[in-house]
């Protein structure tokens, strides 16, 4: 047994890693400020003795004894992100700094959830872990994008000069239940428009490329990280290799839904990548790993999530 926190466990990722976590007979001590996460997310989680919430915000220091460290705290989609870009540019340094300093002190192996948006809008398709990427620095993205990439760097100093044991992963586009309804992401965003029948709005013509990985294979896989060799720091790209266009991510969604929704074409934002495909190379030769969950099934069960959402918390679902 081992005593693991996990910070931004209340989140789509993180609620699920701390479920994975607890299976396996871990302690878990999930830390979350509820700024994007909720406790709905967690609330099955809240009788089990080996399960501890604690409201927190990783800006500020924490003090605990624990085994391991996965370092997932920060909002992660545009809408969220882009809402207070200097608190996310502190999430993502001073929630590093901090989780970082504990885990010298306590000499835990940590972990941090790093993103394939370190890469910008790439020039190198798909993208391997050694490309350094192309990101606009104070562009709308940037808060997140070079926040990450300051958080990657903080643990490479910790690494070299205090010989923390690191672990990095970079997510690709991630999705699966516990999504929240209101992130603006491509995925929750089709689906609750599908469900309701409204029209689904694309953004630009529909022709930029994501790779969909479903939420159990990505948690699976930062499990696997975690348990790898101290030798083994990453950066690992973690996500689905599989590329398909907005535009037919769209039309399966209504296929699935059986909606009555029109896709409607509105003016693509700033900086948004028009390519993203991970190589997933490292993660398959590290950890003998790839996903298993095809976009189709993955879908059907985030479907049932959202519907089963809608009818429990309509409220919750309603667009901010």
């Amino acid at each position: 047994m081992k005593r693991i926190l996990v910070t931004g466990g209340s989140g789509f990722l993180g609620s699920r890693l701390c479920e994975v976590l607890l299976e396996r007979g871990d302690e878990v001590i999930c830390l979350d400020n509820f700024y994007t996460g909720t406790k709905r997310n967690i609330f099955h989680l809240l009788d089990n003795h080996r399960f501890e919430l604690v409201r927190h915000d990783v800006t500020f220091p924490y003090y605990s004894e624990v085994d391991e460290i996965y370092n997932l705290a920060c909002p992660a989609s545009p809408v969220h992100y882009q809402r207070d870009p200097v608190q996310t540019v502190k999430t993502c340094v001073h929630g590093a700094i901090n989780m970082l300093g504990l885990a010298k002190r306590i000499k835990a192996k940590i972990l941090q959830s790093s993103t394939s948006e370190v890469y910008g809008d790439p020039n190198v398709h798909p993208q391997v872990e050694e490309y350094w990427g192309n990101v606009n620095p104070i562009g709308m993205r940037s808060c997140y994008d070079e926040g990450k990439r300051c958080a990657e760097t903080l643990f490479f100093c910790y690494h070299m000069q205090c010989s923390l044991r690191v672990k990095i992963v970079r997510i690709f586009n991630t999705y699966g239940p516990n999504m929240h309804p209101n992130d603006g992401r491509v995925v929750s965003n089709f689906i609750l428009q599908a469900l309701q029948n409204k029209d689904i709005t694309i953004f630009g013509d529909g022709s930029q490329t994501r790779s969909f990985c479903y939420r159990d294979d990505l948690v699976d896989a930062m499990v696997k990280m975690m348990d790898t060799p101290d030798s083994v720091t990453g950066p690992v790209n973690l996500g689905n290799p599989g590329e398909f266009t907005i535009l037919q991510l769209a039309k399966l969604v209504i296929e699935l839904t059986g909606s009555k929704s029109k896709i409607v074409q509105r003016p693509l934002p700033a900086d948004d990548p028009k390519q993203r495909q991970p190589d997933i190379t490292r993660a398959r030769e590290l950890l003998n790993w790839q996903p298993s969950t095809p976009l189709k099934e993955g879908l059907v069960k985030t479907i049932a999530y959202f519907e089963q959402l809608l009818k429990d918390d309509p409220e919750f679902c309603r667009e901010g």
